[in-house]
């Protein structure tokens, strides 16, 4: 029974490496895709900007004269560019941050400030890999050690409670 624990301990070991070592590569795949929508970002409101100046505004002169408009329309388009541009200050500085963060603090930045949009879209792309980064091999030990070790010490723990009935029984015969 014992080497029977043991070598399910060590599939499931490692199974939990390549499910922990996913986070890492999906950061980086989220990542990705965080630069893709910063990139056409900064073209929709570059070509905003154009037409601003080709007009004699500033962006938030432009955004303004838009919002103020009273035809529906045309209000919308002017919060939809403000929405725009506060959405690109909040990417580029999750962006600033995840660089900053370093290799292992990467997937923590990215779960507790992610954009939800961008996360769906990975998400949803998603194609997991075997991650040959220093980051992607050490979650992949980190996980094999948690289920391993996680699975001999509650089969530890679960043979212990057994073992002590046997042990008083025995000793109350003697």
């Amino acid at each position: 029974m014992s080497r029977i624990i043991r070598i399910v301990a060590f599939g499931l070991g490692l199974m939990g490496g390549v499910v922990a070592s996913q986070g890492p590569e999906f950061s980086q795949q989220y990542r990705q895709r965080l630069g893709g929508a910063i990139d056409e970002l900064n073209q929709v409101i570059a070509r905003f900007d154009n037409d601003a100046q080709a007009n004699g505004e500033t962006r938030d002169g432009a955004i303004a004269r838009l919002r103020g408009n009273p035809d529906d329309l045309v209000s919308r388009q002017g919060v939809a560019m403000q929405g725009n541009v506060e959405r690109l200050g909040r990417l580029d500085a999750h962006r600033q941050a995840m660089i900053q963060a370093g290799p292992f603090a990467r997937v923590a930045t990215m779960v507790r400030d992610g954009d939800l949009d961008v996360m769906e879209a990975a998400y949803r792309d998603f194609e997991p890999a075997v991650p040959v980064t220093e980051e992607g091999l050490l979650s992949a030990a980190i996980g094999f050690v948690a289920v391993w070790g996680g699975i001999l010490l509650l089969a530890g723990f679960l043979r212990s409670l057994r073992r002590p009935r046997g042990r008083a029984a025995a000793r109350a015969q003697a």
